[in-house]
């Protein structure tokens, strides 16, 4: 047996503002509040699915900046491109970190400024079976 990710948890000032902004990212939908937290995840499918969800904590001290662990996503369905103009549009802005000019990654800030990075490649969408994408 083995373990693996159900959901990941991010404290921050506005969980509701990233909330939405993670799902215009992922194509998630908002799960529910449970007290100062809203989890957000896949449509049809919430806890427990192939896919984490992600848990928005109100926390009076959130983390900003560089934090030990980031999320790096890739565009399902256009270039990466087009995926970083949707980004910019929802709310995203770049981040340098000294990162090459020719980097095949953009890195990125959320609007509370958790970095993240948009790969190059392209993935499908998940069939919705552990394993399978």
């Amino acid at each position: 047996m083995a373990c693996r990710i159900t959901e990941l948890v991010i404290d921050c000032a506005d969980p509701q503002r990233l909330a939405d902004f993670w799902c215009e990212v992922l194509g998630y939908v908002e799960l529910g509040w449970e007290g100062d937290a809203l989890e957000i995840g896949p449509p049809g499918t919430g806890f427990g699915g192939p896919q984490p969800t992600v848990v928005f904590l109100r926390s009076t001290e959130p983390k900003r900046g560089k934090l030990p662990v980031h999320f790096d996503v890739n565009p399902t369905d256009r270039e990466q491109d087009a995926e970083l103009e949707r980004l910019l549009a929802a709310g995203a802005r770049k981040v340098d970190i000294g990162q090459p000019a020719d980097a095949p990654w953009h890195v990125l800030a959320d609007p509370e400024g958790n970095e993240f990075c948009l790969l190059r490649r392209r993935v499908e969408v998940s069939t919705g079976h552990p394993g399978v994408r």
